[in-house]
């Protein structure tokens, strides 16, 4: 972007001093002519001869110093030559178009000066060479003519330049001011099209990346949950054959918990395979933990009671309380011996909490949380919540897991209790 902009810079600044090179040229055209109209017969051919010269040396230097030149001391050297061809000019011709060869070489110098003070010291310096020069060349051409009279042309000549030069300073401080800008614009343009590229480029990679994350997590919970699931399950299949004659009564009990925690890992196998083929849910929050809570208990004779309220969760969220929920279930039932459960789930603005209580045989002393448990843990406090296991020998266990309250969450909340105030 940046070569772009500067070689339509150049472009512009070459078309300008075109212009100014040929403005030059017109004017020399034109001062050259009044010379040779104004000029008395006697000193015709000299103040001819010497503006000729000096029309031409200017517009030599001027188109060196605007194509060739491109150190600033050179260019300034140019500058002085360019003023004393002036003054000689002045001096031979006392032509007040003179101050339009001012302009364009002031103009051709303003370019090249990157201070506002250093071209407003040069503009005012070019004031005084211009009065000076003006008045020492009419005082030579016009020697003799009436006090009254020459003060009074001498004034309006001078006045008509300084105008000029005046007029041309801030018309180009105007333009140089402008064109700048429009730089600056164009560049911040293009850089900006530039990060909103690399933006939406890295955006995509991120969203790949996650995308490449998500899929991991899932073959790793398929890996964890599912795999641990079938291992208890064979561990338990194979205490009941053992048992089967000699107890038979428990080891129906461990078939029963075999199957709970069979048809678990097989639940989990099919939301893992389901969001690994991009398929979003259907069901909200609610019908997710009473769906999990109806199939664990199916067919076992086991007794639960919900009380579960509705919350705008994010995926990842109901994921994790959906499997906690079926871990404290499969629990309850394969250690605890629980005949019953109580299910709760609620939310507000200031977080979410899912209750989990049995009346298993619960456990005496501290509760050493295992596998499915210390999974629940690391869960809840990914989260930045946190969840607690309390247990009293043969009265029971309870699984309390607190989650702050997620963004959709607050709005639903929010939007809950706008209408019931409306």
């Amino acid at each position: 972007m940046e070569s772009t902009v500067n070689i339509y810079s150049q472009k512009f600044i070459k078309y300008i001093k075109l212009l100014l090179i040929a403005i030059l040229v017109i004017t020399e055209i034109i001062v050259c002519a009044q010379t040779a109209i104004r000029s008395p017969g006697n000193r015709l051919v000299l103040n001819l001869t010497i503006a000729v010269i000096c029309c031409l040396s200017l517009a030599i230097v001027e188109t060196i110093d605007s194509f060739v030149i491109k150190r600033f001391a050179l260019k300034m050297l140019f500058y002085g030559i360019d003023a004393a061809l002036l003054l000689v000019m002045c001096i031979f011709t006392g032509n007040s178009l003179l101050s339009t060869l001012y302009c364009v070489v002031l103009t051709q110098i303003y370019f090249n000066i990157e201070r506002f003070r250093d071209k407003f010291i040069l503009f005012m310096v070019s004031c005084g060479l211009y009065t000076i020069s003006f008045i020492v060349g009419w005082v030579f051409i016009n020697a003799g003519a009436s006090t009254i009279n020459s003060a009074v042309e001498i004034v309006s000549g001078l006045l008509y330049g300084l105008l000029a030069i005046v007029l041309d300073f801030t018309i180009v401080q105007f333009v140089i001011g402008f064109y700048q800008k429009n730089r600056e614009l164009s560049a911040a343009l293009k850089e900006a099209d530039e990060s909103r590229a690399a933006l939406k480029e890295a955006s995509k990679q991120l969203s790949e990346t996650a995308v490449f994350e998500e899929r991991n997590r899932i073959a790793k919970d398929i890996h964890d949950n599912a795999g641990h699931s079938m291992t208890t399950v064979i561990m338990q299949t194979e205490a009941a054959k053992l048992l089967i004659d000699k107890d038979p009564e428990e080891a129906k009990n461990i078939i029963i918990s075999a199957n709970i925690q069979a048809r678990n890992a097989l639940e989990q196998m099919r939301e893992s395979v389901h969001l690994l083929a991009g398929r979003t849910k259907t069901l909200t929050l609610r019908e997710e933990l009473e769906g999990i809570v109806a199939q664990t208990i199916d067919g076992t004779g086991i007794k639960a009671r919900c009380d579960i309220t509705d919350a705008a969760v994010s995926d990842r969220e109901t994921r994790f309380l959906c499997n906690s929920l079926k871990e404290c279930l499969a629990n309850g039932i394969r250690h605890g011996k629980a005949t019953a459960f109580y299910v709760e789930f609620k939310a507000d603005e200031n977080g979410m909490e899912l209750y989990i209580s049995d009346n298993g045989t619960g456990v005496e002393g501290k509760v050493n949380a295992g596998f499915g448990l210390s999974n629940i843990l690391e869960g809840a406090r990914s989260f930045g919540g946190d969840c607690t296991f309390t247990s009293v020998k043969d009265e029971g266990f309870e699984v309390k897991i607190n989650l702050p309250a997620a963004e959709g969450q607050k709005l639903n909340i929010s939007a809950q209790n706008e209408v019931e105030n409306d």
